[in-house]
């Protein structure tokens, strides 16, 4: 390889590592912009601002789904499939988590509303999302989703779908040993 090849070469190399680098930066806020156009990730409408006094003329139906990654054993469900809601109600859901292995494990839920065009009218005021869970062996756990849908939802929505994706990420976050658990708690 001559002197003009090895050049051109490290200029390409070079050149490519800053494409790589700037595609990389230019994730994040790709990410936002699907994840606010398709309503996934969880990407509800924050804090709830609006009067929490409830609409009892309107009705929306909220249905809830639950699946589990693919390498997430747990038994995860909620107790109903939908509740009808009163826009400006705060509402809850109870899902419930299983862990039939015999080791500890961590797990983190991903939530998504749709349509897309209801997600910024869906607050959750309280959610298991919010924080990794760690279930012991064999330990069963009920997890509140606690909710508003906003008065400002548009009236031609009449039905959205809450759901959760299950992820392991055990490998990621080690639960706490269950002894040691139980020494913190005791501290407390």
């Amino acid at each position: 390889m001559n002197g003009s090849s090895l050049h051109r070469l490290v200029t390409r190399l070079l050149l490519l590592t800053v494409v790589m680098f700037a595609f990389g930066f230019a994730l994040v806020p790709l990410y936002d912009v699907m994840c606010k156009a398709f309503g996934i990730n969880g990407k509800t409408g924050g804090p709830y601002l609006g009067s929490q006094v409830s609409d009892p003329a309107r009705s929306v139906r909220v249905q809830f789904m639950s699946t589990n990654a693919s390498d997430m054993v747990w038994e995860f469900h909620s107790v109903a499939d939908q509740l009808e809601v009163n826009p400006g109600a705060v509402n809850q859901m109870l899902f419930i988590a299983h862990n039939p292995t015999d080791r500890a494990m961590s797990a983190q839920a991903v939530p998504s509303i749709t349509p897309a065009e209801a997600a910024a009218y869906f607050h959750k005021t309280e959610c298991f999302c919010f924080t990794q869970q760690v279930l012991q062996p064999g330990e069963r756990i009920e997890m509140p989703v606690r909710f508003i849908v906003d008065r400002d939802l548009p009236a031609s929505v009449k039905h959205l779908t809450l759901a959760y994706t299950l992820f392991d990420i055990t490998a990621r976050h080690p639960p706490i040993a269950h002894a040691a658990l139980q020494d913190v708690q005791g501290a407390r």
